[in-house]
Order: structure tokens, then C-alpha cells, then sequence
């Protein structure tokens, strides 16, 4: 097995939406969905770019923008196909594709630089088997949109042998510009619908390769030297990220994979930006960045590459005017950070997230509103960031700030019962979205106090309730319907159906969505023995649905708390597999929810490294606490703490950090 490359053989237009996931490319400015060049909007086909939004007449929100595409390839003459093969090789991001058709074979490599943010290049090859065959390349303008047209204005236009497709946002006027140079000259023009094409014909083998530019000039250099400059960059990134398993191939190949999409998806290239939840595979979330980042892609920049993970906090510093717009809203003090953060720390959540299946109409959710938790998430992210890394210095520059601000909204959110001075956290939703407008969830009040003790407040909030060591995830949860997960599912009448919410079938049940409890636990381990953590994983686990690919890290991290790698190793396989395996969820209600999953990505990283090999700080040092699964002999990977390399070892008799 090939630890490097993943590949799928045969031609399947059925399956381009998870294949456009499954083999992405990106370098955090641009990301390139898998699909197959001659596709188009229907399939799926996205360049979607980081950091700018803009909204669809007719819609009340924004979301990211996809370019016309440049890297559209389509044959004519080349007869029916034989053999198609399309591959990834993720150690460099190159997306290969092979078709042998009756009369020629198309060979086609892509990029999208990790060297020069705005610059894509592709690698044409026919083999011409002695008939005329027609090469129909250039930049289509049939953009895949999921809630209207954002593209308007189109101009075509070819100065001097380069090809350009410019246009503006509907809404803000934002223009957007794809430019594309080809070594080859022999071509005609054809400008169809906004989309400009060139068009080559040989009976023989023609090698065309294209350099493309979205929204900057087009740089000098051939496509080799840019190849080149390309792969140096990626070998640079896995110097300091590689997790080197042995006597696992599969695992390997699951974990590298999970780090090059973390590595695919960095905004390295502008301060200001973050990491949506579906990363750059399109519009889906309306691309906005939710407490995935700070939870589950965070340990991984923080132990790799910490000028990255310094990036990411700032977003949040930069964008507290936002959070500070929203609390005041909704009549608050402080800071109540986005559920769904956009550009400029606009709350791109809305009050309607579901469509009902069955009467097709908007449903009343709470997300934007109620998931308060997200302020403490920010600020446990930043304090974690700090510990690993020793720079406090973010601290004066805005994250004392951001920390005083996410206190002072959890105390004008809070409530004191009459008489008493403790603090209660009523009205609100825990990671576990199933159950909404819930009292005192643990999560939620333990992260609240956290934040509240950052800034030096000493105030006393509601502890969760337990009985015999099981932690109550809310209050009442312990008096829903008790039944199992093959019950609650049974009672579904439509495969799209949205089981939380008022009236959802689990709304009423203690089944759960995601990790809460467990989450919970895994935040804060250190205030929760391993005996309590077994407790509540084996109560909890069997009533998780894991409808969100967030999930299953923490129960796979909290299983290697007590020593049961067993259980850990089938939830990391499925966290580090979701894109490559596919067929997730991808609808709530009517709602399309498909994508990428970094946070699947960066829970995987996770379980290697924090949970199998056990890394972890006790008394500001990193420590090992290994649970190596049966299927490893050994463990291996670098990272950072306080500016200095370090690496991790690990076998079944021996582990050490050097």
C-alpha cells in the first residue's frame, strides 16, 4: 500500500460530490474540489476562495465565493472509455487524472501552489492514436452556486496570448479575475456564455501546460519550476508535522491524509483570515468558522506550527468588535462571539438553519442565539496556545481583551437564583445541538467558569449534576425517554430528517448527537479521574448518533484516558477516514451540509498524538501517557513547545520525548 497516494479506478460521474471531497486540493487561499475536468456547476465543480463573501439576491445571508473554473478540459473525437484511474498524491498535493479512450489518452496533473498563493498550474497530455482529436480547455463560467448567483458582469478578454474571465460580486462589487497563459500557441478562441476556451487539434501527443492567477498578476516561470517550488514547500510543511506509525499501513495512509487536508486549508498566505468548518470545498456553512478551530484544528497548528496557530487566534482578536456587536444585540455586556463567524466577525448563523423535509418550510433553530459556549471555547484555545507555545505576548496584543470581554458576557448572561450566589447557565445548547433551550449544561457552565477564572473573577457557577459518577449532560437529561439509538432511528419517516429541534425524534430522548459529556472531559481532564471518565464514555457512547464528524475524536481520546486503545482505534480510523471513505451526512432537512470535515482531520491528529502516544502538559512540561493500539508497533512524530523541536517515540515497552 501506497501511504502516499490514494486513487479510485473506473469512470463514476455518480459519485463526483464525494470525490470532488475526497481528492481536493487547496493551499489556503484556493481550494479546488476533485472533480474531473470536464464537469461542470451540476457535479459540483468549485474554486472556492478564502476570505471573501458576498450574498445571492434574494438570500439574508452571505457566503463564500466560487471563480470560474480554470482548469476545464473536455475531448472531442476521442471515442468511448476504456480505463479511467483519478489519484492524489498527498504528500505534494497533485491531483492526477488517467483515461484511456479509444482513440487517445488523456493524462492530466494539477496544483494549486503552495508556494505562490494565488497561482494554479495544469499539465495537459493527449496521446493522439492517429485520428483528429479536438482539446477544448480554458476558464468555464458555469459556477456552482448553492443559494443563487454571486457572479455578475462578466468581461472575456485575450491580451497578449493570455486569456482572462473578470466579473463582480452582486452584492459588495467585489471583482474577481481568473487569468491563464498556455506554452502552446497553435489554438483558436472561443468565448461561449461569460467563458472563454482555447482550442487545439492533433492527430499526434500534444503537452500543454497551463499557469493560472485568480485575482493577482500572472507570475513568470514554467510549469516545472513552478512544480518544483510547489513540492520544496510541502516537504518544508511535513518536516515539522509527519506522524510516522509502523505496522499500520492503512492508519498511515488515513493520518497523513487527515494532515495534508489540515495543511491544504491554511490561510498562510494573509493575516485576518481562519479556517471555515467545511474548510475550501465550497459554500456549504456559508463558509464561516465555528468553534471547529479553536477545538479541533488548534492542537495541531499549536504543536506544528505555531506562527499558523498564532494566525488563527488573532482572527479571533481582530474580530472582537463583532462579538461585541452581537452580545449588544441581544442585550448583553462583553463579548458573544459568532456561532458562525464571517468576515469581519459578522454572525453569519441565521434564526432558521433546518428546512422540515415535510412541509418544506424554514425551522426555528437556536444555534445563533443559545450555543454561548463558543466565547469559552476562544478563550480556552488562547490560553492552551499560550501554554504550549510560552507567547504570552498575544495577550497584550488584544488577548487580554478578548478574555476580559468573553467574561463580562457570561456574566450579564448568567442567572442567580433568588438568595443564592451561584451562577446558573439556563436557556442555552451544548455541543450536543439535539437538544435545545436546555438548563445548566455541563459543557457550557464549566467553559463559562473557565473563561470567568482567565479574567480573574471568582465568581461560583452551577457545577453539572451525577449520579453514581455519570455527569447529568443538562439538567433533566436524566428524565428523557431512555432508549437506544436503533429505536430512535426506526422512527424516522424521511431519510433527510432532522433529528434535534422542537418536535425532532431525539429532541425528546437522551440520545445525543455528538460528544458533550465526553467533550467536557476531554477539556478539562485533569479534574476527572480515568475510573470517571470509563463511567461516563460507557454511558454516553451508546446514546451518541456521532451526527457530526466531531464527534468521535473525543470518545476515541477519552477510551485512550483508560487504557482502552481498542475502543479508541475504530473511532480514530473514522475520523481520519471521513473524506476518504465518504458517504457522511449531508443534509439536515433540506439543508445541503456535504464538504470537507478538518475538524474529523484534526480530531485524527489528536488520538495519534494526545491520545495513543499520550503527549500532554502536567506542571507546564509535556509528558507521555501512551495507549498504543495493537495494530501499531510504534509512534513517531515532531512538534513544538516554548520554540523548541521536540519528538515524540513510542513503542509497546518504551516512550520518551527528545
Amino acid at each position: 500500500m501506497d501511504v502516499w497516494r490514494i486513487e479510485r479506478e473506473g469512470y463514476e460521474p455518480e459519485n463526483a460530490t464525494d470525490n470532488g471531497n475526497r481528492f481536493l486540493i487547496g493551499n489556503g487561499n484556493i481550494g479546488v474540489r476533485g472533480t474531473l475536468e470536464e464537469y461542470t456547476a451540476n457535479k459540483l465543480v468549485a474554486v472556492n476562495l478564502a476570505g471573501i463573501y458576498d450574498r445571492a439576491p434574494g438570500q439574508t445571508w452571505r457566503e463564500p465565493i466560487n471563480a470560474p473554473n480554470p482548469f476545464f478540459v473536455q475531448l472531442e473525437g476521442q471515442g468511448a472509455i476504456i480505463k479511467h484511474t483519478q489519484s492524489l498524491d498527498i504528500r505534494h498535493g497533485l491531483h492526477h487524472r488517467e483515461t484511456v479512450y479509444e482513440n487517445a489518452i488523456l493524462t492530466i496533473e494539477r496544483f494549486c501552489s503552495m508556494a505562490e498563493a494565488s497561482i494554479l498550474c495544469q499539465r495537459i497530455s493527449v496521446q493522439a492514436k492517429g485520428k483528429p482529436i479536438t482539446i477544448i480547455t480554458g476558464i468555464d463560467s458555469n459556477v456552482w452556486d448553492i443559494n443563487g448567483t454571486h457572479l455578475v458582469d462578466y468581461e472575456t478578454e485575450l491580451i497578449d496570448e493570455v486569456i482572462k474571465v473578470s466579473a463582480i460580486t452582486s452584492e459588495l462589487r467585489i471583482p474577481i479575475t481568473v487569468s491563464e497563459r498556455c506554452n502552446h500557441k497553435e489554438n483558436k478562441i472561443r468565448e461561449i456564455d461569460n467563458s472563454v476556451f482555447r482550442i487545439f487539434t492533433t492527430k499526434e501527443n500534444i503537452v500543454l501546460d497551463r499557469i493560472i492567477s485568480i485575482n493577482s498578476e500572472l507570475t513568470s516561470g514554467t510549469y516545472d519550476e513552478k512544480l518544483k517550488a510547489h513540492i520544496e514547500k510541502w516537504e518544508l510543511l511535513w518536516s515539522a508535522s509527519e506522524v510516522k506509525i509502523t505496522g499500520d499501513k492503512k492508519a498511515q495512509l488515513s493520518l497523513n491524509y487527515s494532515i495534508y487536508h489540515l495543511h491544504s486549508i491554511a490561510p498562510r498566505h494573509k493575516d485576518g483570515l481562519s479556517i471555515p468548518a467545511r474548510g475550501l470545498s465550497g459554500q456549504t456553512y456559508k463558509g464561516a468558522i465555528f468553534w471547529d478551530t479553536e477545538i479541533f484544528l488548534m492542537p495541531f497548528f499549536t504543536l506544528t506550527e505555531p506562527k499558523m496557530a498564532r494566525r488563527l487566534m488573532k482572527y479571533r482578536i481582530n474580530t472582537l468588535q463583532g462579538a461585541l456587536d452581537k452580545a449588544a444585540y441581544y442585550g448583553y455586556q462583553g463579548a458573544f462571539y459568532p456561532w458562525e463567524s464571517q468576515d469581519g466577525g459578522l454572525e453569519g448563523c441565521t434564526d432558521f438553519n433546518v428546512v422540515d423535509v415535510f412541509t418544506n418550510r424554514p425551522v426555528r433553530t437556536h444555534f445563533r442565539d443559545l450555543q454561548i459556549h463558543i466565547s469559552g471555547d476562544i478563550v480556552y484555545a488562547l490560553k492552551k496556545y499560550i501554554d504550549w507555545t510560552n507567547d504570552d505576548s498575544i495577550l497584550s496584543d488584544g488577548g487580554n481583551k478578548l478574555i476580559k470581554a468573553s467574561a463580562d458576557f457570561y456574566l450579564s448572561r448568567a442567572f442567580s437564583r433568588p438568595g443564592s450566589d451561584v451562577l446558573e447557565f439556563i436557556d442555552v445548547i451544548g455541543p450536543d445541538e439535539y437538544h435545545e433551550r436546555v438548563y445548566n449544561s455541563a459543557f457550557t457552565n464549566r467553559i463559562a467558569e473557565y473563561s470567568l477564572r482567565q479574567a480573574g473573577y471568582d465568581n461560583k457557577v452551577r457545577g453539572y449534576r451525577e449520579i453514581d459518577g455519570i455527569i447529568e449532560q443538562f439538567d433533566g437529561y436524566f428524565d428523557l425517554e431512555d432508549v437506544s439509538l436503533d429505536t430512535v432511528r426506526s422512527r424516522l419517516v424521511h431519510p433527510k430528517e432532522y433529528w434535534g429541534t422542537q418536535g425532532g425524534v431525539a429532541s425528546t430522548t437522551q440520545i445525543i448527537k455528538q460528544a458533550d459529556v465526553l467533550a467536557l472531559m476531554q477539556l478539562f481532564g485533569d479534574e476527572f479521574s480515568d475510573d470517571k471518565i470509563k463511567k461516563n464514555w460507557e454511558y454516553y457512547e451508546p446514546r451518541t448518533e456521532h451526527g457530526s464528524s466531531l464527534s468521535a475524536c473525543m470518545y476515541a481520546l477519552g477510551a485512550c484516558r483508560f487504557g482502552r486503545a481498542d475502543l479508541a482505534y475504530p473511532l480514530f480510523m473514522k475520523s481520519a477516514r471521513s473524506d476518504l471513505d465518504g458517504g457522511g451526512k449531508s443534509w439536515a432537512g433540506n439543508i445541503y451540509i456535504g464538504g470537507t470535515h478538518p475538524a474529523a482531520a484534526g480530531g485524527a491528529y489528536m488520538i495519534a498524538t494526545q491520545g495513543f502516544a499520550g503527549l500532554h502538559l502536567k506542571n507546564g512540561k509535556p509528558m507521555l501517557k501512551p495507549s498504543l493500539p495493537e495494530q501499531f508497533d510504534s509512534i513517531e512524530f515532531p512538534f513544538i513547545f516554548a520554540n523548541k523541536n521536540k519528538t515524540v517515540s513510542v513503542t509497546h515497552k518504551k516512550a520518551e520525548i527528545c
